[in-house]
C-alpha cells in the first residue's frame, strides 16, 4: 500500500510547532524543516530554531478525509487550488529531509525556476539536484518546493557538484558574484 501524499498546510504565524504536536497526537506523519538562527537578546546572543517555511507545515494524509487536519488548532487550510488540495512531490520533501539530516548550514532563499542545475556527487547530500548559485564567495545549492513558490539554500563544497545541463544563466548571480 502506497503512503498518503504530502500536502502543505497553511498555519497561523508562529503556530508551526503547536500544529505539529497536535498532528503527532492524531497519528499523522508531519515534517517541519527548521533553520538555526542567531538572535540578539538585550544581554546576549542566543541560537534559536525557526521554520524554513514560516506559516507552513508538511503533512501526509488522505485528501478525501481532511476534516481532522482542518480542525487542528492553528491550521488555516491546505494549500491547493480553491478547495482542492494539491500534493507535493515526494522527491521535494525527501530532498528537504536530506538537507535537514545533513546538518549543513541552510537558510530560506528566494524561489528560483531557472539556472544551472547541479547534482551533488558525494557526501551527505549525494544525488540531490538543485540550482547552483555563487553567494559571498561560497557555493549554495538551491532546492525548491514548487507548490509554495519557496526555496532553501544549503551551503555546499563546489567540488562535490557536477552540472546536470550544459547551460548557465549569469543573471542568477547576485551583483558582484560569479557563478562557478
Amino acid at each position: 500500500m502506497r503512503p498518503n501524499p504530502w500536502f502543505a498546510l497553511h498555519v497561523r504565524n508562529r503556530y508551526e510547532t503547536s500544529v505539529t504536536a497536535h498532528l503527532g497526537h492524531k497519528g499523522y506523519t508531519w515534517f517541519l524543516p527548521l533553520e538555526k538562527s542567531r538572535r540578539r537578546w538585550s544581554d546576549r546572543f542566543k541560537e534559536v530554531e525557526k521554520p524554513l517555511f514560516p506559516g507552513y507545515v508538511f503533512c501526509r494524509f488522505d485528501p478525501f478525509a481532511r476534516l481532522p487536519i482542518l480542525i487542528t488548532p492553528g491550521v488555516i487550510g491546505v494549500v491547493g487550488i480553491g478547495k482542492m488540495p494539491i500534493a507535493i512531490e515526494d522527491a521535494e520533501i525527501a530532498n528537504l529531509q536530506r538537507i535537514i539530516e545533513s546538518g549543513l548550514p541552510r537558510q530560506p532563499w528566494p524561489f528560483l525556476q531557472i539556472g544551472e542545475r547541479a547534482r551533488i556527487e558525494a557526501g551527505p547530500l549525494h544525488g540531490l539536484e538543485g540550482i547552483l548559485l555563487g553567494f559571498k564567495g561560497s557555493q549554495r545549492l538551491i532546492l525548491s518546493v514548487t507548490l509554495l513558490q519557496r526555496s532553501v539554500a544549503v551551503e555546499i563544497d563546489s567540488a562535490l557538484a557536477s552540472p546536470v545541463l550544459d547551460h548557465k544563466l549569469e543573471a542568477l548571480s547576485l551583483p558582484g558574484e560569479a557563478m562557478a
